[in-house]
């Protein structure tokens, strides 16, 4: 009897597993671009206990690091490419883009089985497609993008761009285990990653002390700055985006009396909220009435809500990372419209939109670049063209990121070149929110725009909601 009760256990959980994996693969298939679930098949079946080695996180074709969106079509051109067949493999990443045209990563690979065994210049990309994996395909749109642009027009004087893609999982430890394994491979000529700050800090000084160039796409920590002479980013530095913020908060809506929500387990988090404190300093006005952790395990939406509105609490600010958004979205709910709300870019996405709904209206985001104002219309088109969707700011600042290092390696192709191109003060390139040059410190010289949560127009489905340009 307890045999049979077991077998019959296995197979419901056998049947459970089954029904997840393929909702989620048709959810993926069907609505690739705009799911702002983040699901990823890794996350539930991977034990804590299972391991994979490094060269496992890395690919030129050959694997997928997207399991969640493999097709026939694209398991069948990473076999072909496993055999060298890159004749036949094209034809089969073709296919898979007709079934899932949003999915960089076949992108990549099409133009890497495009190239197949001939001389090309490589670079890496590296970003999270575990935790986080909605970031990272909006990061690697951006670099199959310019990819796919710059070989399509005879590549780099003649030479065409291959990609190795690598991901970290948004873990430090990690990110300095795959840094290391990519600055052995000398034909990688630079690096386009890492995710996040707290990622982009762990590797930066494995690739400082190997002299290979990193150019980060949207890690903001001030602590990147001068960090070292081979570490750059297309990131404005969190000081921009709280000037920004509080600039809005003092000037715009005349508030000053504010609580603050971050994470204390983030970098990012901890940097952008330093930085807003000091805003207000230096300003001379403002005070934080409350700083709210939203990490803490015992964290209260509610009970902090009204703690800070209780103390005259006038602005909420929301500086959450990644991992804490959905307790941020409690907070946006819980307060109801009562308080206006600030927030970091971390707070860009359709998640905001879509769980957020109408209590997200009137949210005012910073963001990096002009990306959804008239400078970004050419690039937003271009995106809609090869994605079949709207791409953000993520994949912009990924595709400047790698048309910066495309420059440079037309310029000087060795690591050092690549180095000394990026580093000369006449350096500049048009990316897709405007210029690309860097600082002495390897900060980029970039705008911060304010968007706004609004309604759509009339007609659009229900709360439906977008984000608005202010400046």
């Amino acid at each position: 009897m307890h045999q049979r009760k077991a077998r019959r256990l296995l197979i419901v959980t056998m049947g459970v597993a089954t029904l997840i994996f393929l909702f989620a693969w048709l959810g993926r298939v069907f609505n690739p671009l705009y799911s702002s679930i983040n699901l990823n098949l890794n996350d539930l079946f991977k034990t804590s206990n299972q391991s994979d080695s490094i060269t496992d996180r890395i690919s030129f074709g050959t694997k997928s690091l997207t399991p969640w969106q493999i097709n026939p079509y694209k398991q069948e051109g990473i076999n072909l490419m496993k055999s060298g067949a890159y004749e036949q493999a094209i034809a089969a990443f073709q296919n898979a883009r007709k079934v899932n045209l949003s999915d960089p990563e076949t992108l990549i690979y099409l133009n890497n089985a495009r190239i197949g065994n001939a001389k090309a210049y490589t670079i890496a990309a590296v970003v999270p497609l575990v935790n986080s994996s909605q970031i990272g395909l909006e990061m690697l749109r951006g670099v199959a993008q310019i990819q796919e642009e710059i070989n399509g027009n005879g590549g780099i004087n003649g030479m065409p761009l291959k990609v190795v893609i690598a991901h970290d999982d948004n873990q430090g430890k990690v990110a300095q285990s795959v840094a290391q394994e990519l600055v052995k491979n000398r034909e990688i000529l630079g690096v386009v990653g890492h995710g996040i700050s707290d990622t982009t800090l762990a590797a930066a000084s494995v690739y400082q002390n190997a002299e290979l160039v990193a150019i980060s796409p949207i890690s903001s920590a001030v602590q990147l700055s001068g960090f070292g002479g081979y570490i750059f980013r297309t990131m404005p530095s969190d000081r921009f985006t709280a000037r920004a913020l509080s600039n809005y908060m003092l000037t715009q809506l005349k508030k000053e009396k504010v609580i603050l929500f971050y994470n204390s387990a983030s970098v990012y988090s901890k940097s952008l909220k330093d930085e807003f404190k000091n805003a207000l300093f230096y300003a001379g006005k403002g005070k934080i009435l409350n700083e709210i952790d939203l990490a803490r395990p015992d964290f209260n939406a509610k009970a902090s809500v009204d703690r800070g509105i209780k103390k005259g609490g006038e602005v909420i600010v929301l500086l959450p990372s990644s991992d804490v958004s959905d307790r941020a979205l409690q907070v946006v709910h819980i307060n109801r419209r009562r308080l206006n709300l600030l927030a970091g870019d971390g707070f860009y996405g359709e998640k905001t939109l879509e769980i957020g709904g109408e209590y997200a209206a009137g949210i005012v985001i910073a963001i990096p670049g002009d990306i959804i104002g008239k400078k970004g219309k050419i690039f937003q088109n271009n995106g809609v063209k090869i994605w079949g969707g709207n791409v953000n700011w993520r994949t912009a600042l990924a595709y400047d990121a790698t048309q910066a290092l495309i420059a440079a390696i037309g310029k000087s192709p060795t690591r050092q070149g690549v180095q000394r191109s990026l580093s000369a003060p006449d350096f500049v390139v048009s990316g897709a929110t405007g210029d690309v040059s860097f600082r002495s410190t390897g900060d980029r010289e970039a705008p911060v725009q304010l968007v706004i949560v609004t309604p759509k127009a009339a007609g659009k489905p229900e709360n439906s909601y977008q984000f608005t340009p202010l400046n």
